[in-house]
Parts: C-alpha cells; sequence; structure tokens
C-alpha cells in the first residue's frame, strides 16, 4: 500500500510540474500580440493496470477498485478573444472573431493572429518578426505584392491591402476545416494537422492589434497554488518512502 501511495505522489508531482512548464510559457507571452494561452487545467484520470490494454488479466479485491492517480491530457490552446488595442499604424490589423492570418516562407504554410505587418525591400507583404521570412498570404493563399517604390501601403477594414488609391489584395483569414484541426508550431505560429482550411468568419480590424489572451497576474496566483500542489506531493513522497523504510526495517528484526 505504502507502494502505492509513493505511486501517487509521483503522479501528483508530474501533473504539477507540467502545468508549472505551461503557465511559466504563458506568463512569458503575457504581452505578445496574437497569443493564444496554453491550457493544462483538465487532468484525467489514470487508468489501473488491469483495465490498460496492457495490463495484467489477475483480479485484485482491494487494487482494482482504487484510483490510478491523475494524468495530463494533451494540451489545448484558448481560443477566446484577446483585447483589441488601437495602434494607428497602417500596416497592423487585427481578428475580431475567429479566423487565423495566412503566411508562408515559400515551402510550407502557417497561421497566425499576430497582424503586425511590413513591407519588405522586395515589395512583400511579410509578418514584422526578427526573421522577416514570412510572407503574408491574400485570400486566395497568394504571397501580397506591392511596389517598393510606389505609394504608401495601407491595409483597410475588411483587410483591404491599398497602395496609394489603388487595391493590390485582401488580406485571407482561415480556420481549421476541423474543431481541433491546428496545433502551436512555435513563434506564435499554429500549422494545420490535415491540410485542410476554409474562409473564416471573423472581421479584420485595421490600424489595431489583438493583445494576448492570458493575464500575467492570474498566472503568477496560479503559479503558485501549482507550486505548492507539488510541494505537498514531494513531501507525502518523501513520508512514505520514511515509512516504507521503517517497515522494512522492523519486519527484518522480527524475522
Amino acid at each position: 500500500m505504502s507502494s502505492y501511495g509513493l505511486w501517487l505522489s509521483a503522479a501528483g508531482m508530474k501533473v504539477s510540474d507540467h502545468r508549472q512548464t505551461v503557465l511559466a510559457n504563458n506568463i512569458a507571452n503575457s504581452s505578445t500580440t496574437g497569443f493564444k494561452h496554453d491550457l493544462a487545467v483538465v487532468m484525467q484520470r489514470r487508468v489501473e493496470s488491469r483495465a490498460s490494454a496492457d495490463g495484467a488479466s489477475a483480479a485484485h479485491p482491494v487494487l482494482d477498485g482504487m484510483s490510478g492517480g491523475v494524468n495530463v491530457l494533451p494540451t489545448q490552446f484558448s481560443r477566446q478573444q484577446g483585447p483589441i488595442e488601437s495602434t494607428g499604424r497602417s500596416l497592423d490589423v487585427a481578428v475580431r472573431g475567429d479566423g487565423f492570418f495566412e503566411v508562408g516562407d515559400g515551402e510550407s504554410k502557417r497561421y497566425t493572429r499576430n497582424g503586425e505587418f511590413a513591407v519588405n525591400s522586395a515589395g512583400e507583404v511579410i509578418l514584422a518578426t526578427e526573421s522577416g521570412q514570412w510572407r503574408v498570404h491574400d485570400d486566395g493563399g497568394v504571397p501580397i505584392l506591392v511596389d517598393p517604390a510606389g505609394d504608401a501601403v495601407r491595409v483597410s477594414e475588411g483587410g483591404m491591402v491599398r497602395q496609394g488609391t489603388t487595391e493590390v489584395g485582401r488580406v485571407g483569414l482561415f480556420n481549421g476545416e476541423e474543431p481541433d484541426g491546428l496545433r502551436k508550431s512555435g513563434e506564435n505560429l499554429f500549422e494545420s494537422t490535415t491540410g485542410r482550411m476554409v474562409p473564416a468568419t471573423g472581421a479584420i480590424v485595421s490600424a489595431s492589434r489583438e493583445g494576448s489572451t492570458f493575464d500575467a497576474v492570474e498566472g503568477l496566483a496560479s503559479m503558485i497554488e501549482v507550486s505548492r500542489a507539488y510541494q505537498m506531493n514531494a513531501t507525502m513522497l518523501q513520508l512514505q518512502d520514511q515509512l516504507t523504510g521503517q517497515a522494512v526495517t522492523t519486519l527484518g528484526r522480527m524475522a
């Protein structure tokens, strides 16, 4: 029974450690444009070994009625709307509602809620990131090009890209055909897990940016809570280890 307790405490430490990692990443991105925070609050009951596919077939009148502890479900990201803030920049856009901007590097496509755009020396509308490798696609999935020596470029309401009075193209807005059709791929980008994307129903707001969906203050409070849970399980693990050692020593003397 002491061994059973050790396993439960170890499982609790594993879950708390995972939640700490997720919370730390969320806090670090609490000011990242268009960031959708990760969720690691839903846990599932671990299946007892006898009930698992490769478990033992023998029944046990006591152990079969006990929980297998907890485990972490696959991490999902939040779908909630982030706060939309006016920036006044002509190439900044935000999404209100469903949808992601499509960007590409010539080989692969990614999706993001970060609408901070820029124009490079080749006249390509790109994500204003350090690498500058991601070109923004129009509603047909093609990179948007402008005249690098022409008039100023701006994105109007609805996502229409204009250079002076000329309409160059409309920023595309897409969503996964299936609810879980997107997964994070790093750099505040998402990739399609099915390859099937459809037009989204959200609206593009010009001269604005969408803030992160994560509140750093709430995140710090949750971090303290999770840290305490981890410490409590670590303490229980230590106590049960000591009890096991005492039991072995006592039984050895009796023998």
